[in-house]
């Protein structure tokens, strides 16, 4: 089996790493970190300038990729510069829009002019994607939405909001869910945002007779919402293994600098097994990756997406952990940069379900088929 990148894919690959390499810095990461927005918008305008937005949707829908494995190019070479750049809520967003044909959107997102955010997930929904507690209501034309949205990705900054929320049925019912765009400066939108624990932007959003626009079939949003979980969840475990691969690296680099007793610390042997076992994990996190991005657009996608964010949750935290420990005490300064890169693969296991979640997942599939 092949698994190199098509010619165009690998020119994609290797302008992203080479962008994020030439101009992303560990102190970039601060000064973008110390931003009231997390992230610098012109930064973003460049890399969306350059086709690295537009990567991440088919051209049907506005874009000029859109596959599993452009998506994955992407977000492994942002994986490696620990970018904050409202990549991910753009793809949620996106993948949404154009399952509903909102062609216009979706050209803006590529192109940078406008951003948009994803609000899912509620304070008391954790992984559950059937519930949504936020009502619609008709209101003449439209729709007018109330309840509360958590840890909105994105969602201090964007300039339109892709909401759900249950026009029938109970809080936890499949049926009866469905998906708004509301404009996130209208009246009845209330935004409160923060930094997540790695330094991204989020936001707690709380709606109260908020207008929106009903995107799609009302009701039938569900099978739509899956397929942006899964579609993230995919993009973050690239992005992890990018960030692993950095990892690996500055830790390989450490060995061979840092002496004891007269010689390089890499040269003892029980640390050079424990390299050999962080580098094994991460040639089974780069097969998971790539099985995964194969499956996106397929009927098995939810099974091996959950197996590979089961497997990223379990041998990420290792490899992070084992970076920082071998490292020493260096690791745990702000200035130095391997304890962002591991923070950032320990808390992506939390995103778009973790470890446990996703082992629940893989059996439930597995019974059902």
């Amino acid at each position: 089996m092949n698994f190199n990148h098509t010619e165009e894919r690998q020119m994609l690959a290797d302008m992203a790493e080479r962008f994020v390499r030439e101009n992303l810095s560990i102190d970039d990461r601060h000064k973008a970190a110390s931003r009231d927005d997390g992230f610098s918008r012109e930064r973003f305008a460049e890399m969306a300038e350059l086709g690295l937005v537009g990567a991440l949707f088919s051209e049907e829908a506005g874009g000029f990729g859109g596959t599993g494995f452009d998506i994955a190019v992407v977000f492994e070479a942002l994986g490696k510069g620990l970018v904050t750049e409202p990549f991910l809520p753009s793809l949620l967003a996106g993948t949404a829009l154009a399952k509903a044909g909102r062609t216009d959107d979706v050209e803006a997102i590529a192109s940078g002019e406008a951003l948009y955010a994803f609000a899912h997930g509620e304070p008391s929904s954790r992984y559950t994607l059937e519930h949504v507690s936020t009502t619609a209501k008709k209101a003449g034309d439209g729709y007018t939405l109330g309840g509360n949205k958590a840890v909105v990705l994105g969602g201090t900054t964007a300039d339109h909001l892709v909401v759900s929320a249950r026009t029938s049925g109970s809080v936890d019912d499949a049926d009866g869910i469905s998906l708004f765009l509301v404009d996130a400066k209208s009246d009845g939108v209330h935004i409160r945002g923060y930094s997540t624990i790695d330094g991204y932007p989020a936001a707690e959003i709380a709606l109260k007779d908020a207008a929106a626009e009903l995107i799609g079939d009302e009701g039938l949003a569900i099978e739509t919402i899956r397929a942006v979980n899964s579609t993230g969840a995919l993009a973050v475990s690239a992005e992890a293994l990018g960030a692993i691969e950095v990892c690996i690296y500055m830790t390989m680099d450490y060995l061979k600098t840092r002496t004891q007793f007269g010689r390089p610390i890499g040269t003892f042997q029980a640390l050079q097994h424990r390299m050999v076992d962080m580098m094994g994990e991460r040639e089974q996190i780069r097969s998971a990756v790539i099985n995964a991005a194969g499956h996106l657009l397929g009927d098995q996608r939810d099974w091996h997406v959950s197996a590979a964010k089961n497997l990223i949750g379990r041998s990420g935290r290792m490899i992070a952990e084992e970076s920082i420990q071998m490292h020493g005490g260096i690791a745990m300064t702000w200035e130095y940069a391997v304890a962002h890169y591991a923070k950032r693969v320990i808390m992506i296991d939390h995103l778009f379900g973790d470890v446990d979640h996703h082992l629940e997942q893989i059996i439930k599939l597995g019974r059902a088929a």
